[in-house]
């Protein structure tokens, strides 16, 4: 009887389940990067791991007058990582993650990682050579959170970018022994960063700030600003492509009618060139200009 009952006992209880498969790679990662350079770092540091959007991508239309559209409303919605500038550059994003929040996504505000927050700052933070490293070790550490089975490839990469940024680290020490005190100026403060790294004198910051807030610039900031470019007492001029109105193409015609060199830089990525590429190719021609040739 005895024997009877402990058989039926075993044979109602459950059978031992196999041992499942160990934990695998995370499925891939939504990353959502409100500019494209940013986007393409992001890239860099998650390779096939990670599908990502960009989102002011264009290279010819005018990052300020972006207005948010449907897809990328989802896109912010759905992503795991959002990365954006910050510093009020995209303050539609902080709106977008408002109406959606998630507590497991993760957000990568570069103005706060930086400690750039302060009111009226130059929001153009991408042009500061010590940006890029610090998101990409901030990139690093999530992705290694999200997707700890990869963490190791994550450092992988994170080391060949780190590495690949030596070289835009020794052309602005190239150009700073050279040029470092001489007076360039600017149709904006695009790049201030860029050429303060550099060591060069940035003149004209009245008209600039003007033309950065959108407002018309003061006779007597345009007049002086054009003394500038007259006189030949800047060695270069730098100008956003993206952006400008009647007041900043009449300047470019002044200095190329005064033999001063005019360097264009962008707002976004130039597309099929990465980060270091693209930043390497305005050093050169700021160089050129800095030289006394057209770049």
């Amino acid at each position: 009887m005895m024997g009877l009952t402990a058989m039926s006992a075993a044979a109602r209880a459950p059978a031992a389940l196999p041992a499942g498969p160990a934990p695998g790679p995370r499925a891939v990662i939504r990353i959502v990067a409100a500019e494209n350079f940013y986007g393409d770092v992001a890239r860099q540091v998650a390779g096939p791991a990670a599908q990502i959007t960009s989102v002011l991508r264009n290279p010819s239309a005018d990052p300020h007058l972006f207005e948010i559209d449907v897809p990328t409303a989802r896109a912010i919605a759905a992503a795991d990582l959002v990365i954006y500038n910050g510093a009020n550059y995209d303050p539609w994003v902080g709106r977008l993650l408002a109406g959606t929040p998630s507590p497991a996504r993760r957000v990568i505000d570069v103005s706060a990682l930086l400690h750039r927050q302060a009111p009226g700052i130059n929001p153009h933070l991408w042009y500061d050579p010590a940006t890029m490293p610090a998101v990409a070790r901030a990139l690093a550490a999530q992705l290694q959170q999200l997707d700890p089975a990869n963490g190791g490839a994550y450092a992988q990469r994170l080391q060949r970018f780190l590495e690949s940024m030596r070289a835009l680290d020794e052309q602005v020490a190239q150009l700073r022994s050279r040029y470092a005190g001489q007076a360039v100026s600017a149709t904006e403060p695009l790049a201030d960063y860029l050429t303060t790294a550099i060591g060069l004198q940035m003149r004209g910051q009245r008209f600039q700030l003007a033309v950065m807030n959108g407002t018309e610039p003061g006779a007597r900031e345009t007049a002086a600003f054009e003394r500038l470019l007259k006189t030949r007492q800047v060695r270069a001029l730098i100008y956003n492509r993206q952006a400008g109105g009647s007041a900043v193409q009449r300047l470019l015609g002044i200095a190329r009618q005064s033999h001063v060199p005019v360097v264009g830089m962008t707002e976004t990525e130039p597309p099929g060139m990465d980060y270091q590429h693209g930043m390497l190719g305005e050093l050169t021609a700021l160089g050129r200009a800095l030289s006394g040739s057209q770049p």
